[in-house]
């Protein structure tokens, strides 16, 4: 099995604190994998230090075999490394097409192409598939700032996934969800990761999010991995239910 992600005893220190230590995964090809763990034990930490927002204290990040560490999350993204972020980063003043259509346009071409090229970067097609596919027809031409908590989080994902991505990042996905909305994101996770083989890293507080969509659990406790291992086995692991379940 081919793995697209290694993380190697990366940690990250700020002054005494050590918000992450010693954390070591692997992500395969294909795969939902699924890091929790209570506020505050260092997953959105761990997840800028991946992406470039954050430079690891030490420790190494691989992306396809090659070493990452450090590189900014532009050079990331041309690396087909994308994320939605726990709070929303759409463009509340333009409609959903147009936010896709943007989102699309970080990924593809140069200045001059963007200058000269067509308005839409030839990114409308796309944009239209994404919103069907994620079910946002109704709300195509609607201006992003007047849709739902739940219906922004949908178009998050869905620019997310617009240039066709090697890996995703999901912070939070399911955080202030309603249940119909939430069913609906994993129900569109789990076609996009089984028709176009898509590589998903989620971070989550929505234990039954997590295991129900997750093909693999990581889970943290004050910065360091607990343990590792399927749902179930997760869900049986004494230190666990100690650390967070038992919660």
């Amino acid at each position: 099995m081919k793995t697209v992600l290694q993380v190697e005893g990366l940690a990250k220190h700020f002054g005494g604190i050590r918000a992450v230590e010693d954390v070591s995964f692997e992500v395969h090809e294909g795969e939902i994998l699924g890091i929790i763990g209570p506020n505050g034990c260092g997953k959105s930490t761990l997840f800028n230090c991946i992406l470039g927002q954050l430079t690891p204290t030490s420790g190494r990040v691989r992306l396809d075999g090659q070493d990452v560490t450090g590189l900014t999350p532009e050079e990331m993204n041309k690396r087909g490394v994308s994320r939605t972020f726990q709070l929303l980063q759409v463009f509340p003043e333009l409609s959903v097409r147009e936010n896709l259509i943007l989102a699309g346009q970080e990924h593809r071409g140069t200045m001059l192409s963007r200058l000269f090229g067509p308005r839409d970067a030839g990114l409308t097609a796309e944009a239209d598939r994404m919103i069907g596919f994620f079910r946002l027809g109704h709300l195509a031409d609607a201006r992003a700032g007047g849709l739902s908590y739940g219906q922004q989080k949908l178009l998050d994902a869905a620019m997310a996934f617009m240039a066709g991505p090697r890996l995703v990042l999901l912070d939070e996905p399911a955080g202030g969800v309603n249940l119909t909305m939430l069913g609906d994101l994993k129900e569109r996770l789990k076609v996009m990761n089984a028709e176009a083989g898509s590589t998903f890293v989620v971070i989550e507080h929505n234990m039954d999010f997590v295991m129900s969509l997750c093909t693999r659990v990581v889970v943290m406790a004050e910065g360091k991995v607990l343990a590792v291992g399927t749902p179930d086995e997760v869900r049986a692991n004494p230190a666990v239910i100690e650390a967070y379940l038992g919660h």
